[in-house]
This record gives C-alpha cells, structure tokens and sequence, in this order.
C-alpha cells in the first residue's frame, strides 16, 4: 500500500502587512514560540528601516531577499569512496529559506544593539547588497563554481 502524498504547508500572512513572505519571515525570527515577540522585533526593524531611507520599508525587505536569493549550491556525494561537492541549482522553495536564515543569522551575530536594530541594518545592507548574508551568498556560489568540474556526477 502506497504512503499518504506529501501536504505542503499552507502559510499565513502576518497581520499588519497580510503578506505570506512577512509571515514566513517572523517565523523563522521567532524563538521559543513567542511570535508576538518575533512580530515586535520585524515592526519595529520596518519602522526604522522607513526612517533611515525614507523609502517603503516592504521594498527593502523585498529587495534584501532578492539580493540573499542563492542560485546555486553545493550538495556532498559520496561516490568511490571520496565525497564530492556537486554544485546544483536552490529548489525555489529553499531560495526563500536560505536567504532568511542567512539574513536573522547575521543580525544575530552583531552584538551590542536591540534585535530590531541589528536586523534592520542587516536588511538595508542586503538591499544594498552588502553585509554578511550578501558574503554568505557570494561564497556559496564561490564554492559552487570552484566545484562546477564534478556537475556531471548530478543524477
């Protein structure tokens, strides 16, 4: 007997902006499961992204998740007895993961200033693409293309 198919979630926008992205963001920010915690933390981080460039704060968040979006990255395969890391294209549901861990990683990792602060600094850096999430990109497709010889061992 064949096992059940695979349900994909359904995701939820947040509530102010109704937006499915937003939604998904805060929880991936979110920790212990205090969403109101994580919803305070990215309201906040748009109000100071707004008074900082006087622009749309959601074009910045936007534009900052395009600029983190990887294309490509490398998988290990282990074949003969040596792994290799075979370089392949992001699933596109995985760009969208990729790209917001690597964004709240980097503004966890500065130290000093409230989460709200350091995630819109680090939102306005990748929508300049500058920052750690934006080197993070960089050396995976680095890596990804120093490792483009062993793409033919794709399946």
């Amino acid at each position: 007997m064949r096992r059940k198919g695979f349900k994909k979630n359904e995701h939820k926008g947040d509530g102010k902006y109704d937006r499915v992205d937003v939604g998904r963001f805060i929880n991936y920010l979110m920790g212990d499961g205090k969403k109101t915690v994580a919803e305070d933390i990215f309201y906040k981080a748009m109000e100071k992204i707004a008074a900082e460039t006087k622009e749309d704060p959601l074009t910045v968040f936007d534009k900052a998740l395009e600029n983190a979006t990887p294309l490509l990255e490398v998988a290990s395969k282990r074949i003969g007895g040596a792994n290799y890391q075979i370089p392949r294209e992001v699933r596109p549901e995985r760009k969208f993961f990729l790209a917001t861990h690597w964004i709240i990683a980097a503004a966890r990792s500065k130290k000093g200033k409230p989460m709200a602060n350091k995630l819109a600094e680090e939102l306005i850096l990748a929508a300049k693409n500058e920052g750690a999430a934006i080197k993070k990109k960089q050396d995976t497709h680095r890596m990804a293309e120093a490792n483009r010889a062993f793409a033919s061992y794709l399946r």
